[in-house]
């Protein structure tokens, strides 16, 4: 069968649900498909459309239960273990703030603001033309809002192995290796952005690397990929690594970054959840994590005039 077409065990595989509830989405006309030779296929580049147009609907949908939460923000994007400690540290001195984001790659969290269906999206795009991360693609992404962007933290960014590294793998062009089985993120993910950055670099395509179409959409999900031994390596965070005790191979140190319209940025429920990253709670949770810098958390890198 063709790559680019998918039969109903290939799709629920994709999806990651039971067959049988692939069936049911047929039966309700819910999911792109077309019956051949008795057969029901699945054109893949339709399948990730219709995965995307949910996500934002999903979106939207809880934009407007949020609203109706006093003190509640929606945020979409990137996601960070620390991220997740830092909502509960919030939810800890604020407990009238309510946070609610949705895992959806950085660029997808971009787009979702400038429609304004989220109003913080968390970004970590690189831009090898400039070495910066984030404010190259505001004009792209942004066009109809006026954004800021803040630091939230520095992190260490690397491949994840399993302990004591036992296929010796040194760096990206190691996942080409025969043999090895990689686990990808999501197209449109700022580590998926990276990724392609460098494998271009060296001259790989993602036809080299076994497990490139396999994809999930969060840090821990690569390492609990690697740690069940679905997969020999993934790209994640440190402290993913540090969680699962999996071995790690520093790739670079990137910038995570929120983004948010001005007029949202300086309501108090934003600030209130800037001040909590300098709380004395939430550095002792994270300072065993290592590979973090806080240095600049807080700080407005980007505010359009």
């Amino acid at each position: 069968m063709s790559s680019e077409m998918m039969n109903t065990k290939e799709v629920a595989q994709y999806l990651g649900i039971h067959e049988k509830q692939v069936y049911a989405l047929i039966k309700a006309k819910r999911i792109p498909s077309t019956r051949l030779t008795g057969k029901w296929i699945f054109p893949k580049n339709l399948i990730d459309d219709w995965i995307i147009s949910n996500a934002k609907t999903g979106i939207g949908q809880a934009r407007q239960k949020s609203r109706k939460i006093s003190g509640s923000l929606l945020a979409s994007g990137s996601n960070d273990p620390v991220l997740d400690v830092l909502l509960t540290c919030t939810r800890h001195y604020h407990p009238e703030l309510y946070i609610f984001t949705a895992n959806t790659g950085s660029s997808e969290g971009l787009k979702a603001l400038n429609l304004r269906y989220t109003d913080i999206a968390w970004s970590h795009l690189f831009d090898p033309q400039t070495n910066e991360y984030n404010i190259p693609f505001l004009a792209t992404y942004l066009p109809n809002i006026k954004p800021v962007v803040a630091n939230l933290f520095h992190r260490e960014l690397g491949l994840l192995a399993s302990r004591k590294n036992p296929l010796s793998l040194k760096g990206i062009k190691d996942i080409a290796r025969k043999g090895i089985r990689f686990i990808n993120r999501q197209k449109g993910s700022g580590t998926r952005v990276l990724l392609d950055y460098h494998l271009k670099k060296l001259g790989i395509t993602g036809s080299k690397v076994s497990g490139y179409e396999k994809e999930v959409y969060t840090h821990l999900e690569v390492g609990l990929s690697i740690l069940s031994g679905e997969a020999d390596v993934g790209i994640a965070t440190i402290a993913v690594a540090h969680l699962l005790g999996l071995h790690f191979i520093p790739i670079t140190q990137e910038s995570f970054d929120m983004v948010l319209d001005q007029s949202t940025f300086f309501e108090k429920s934003v600030q209130s959840f800037i001040g909590v990253i300098h709380s004395k709670e939430f550095q002792t949770r994270i300072a065993k994590m290592g590979g973090y810098d806080f240095k600049d958390a807080g700080k407005i890198l980007f505010s359009q005039q």
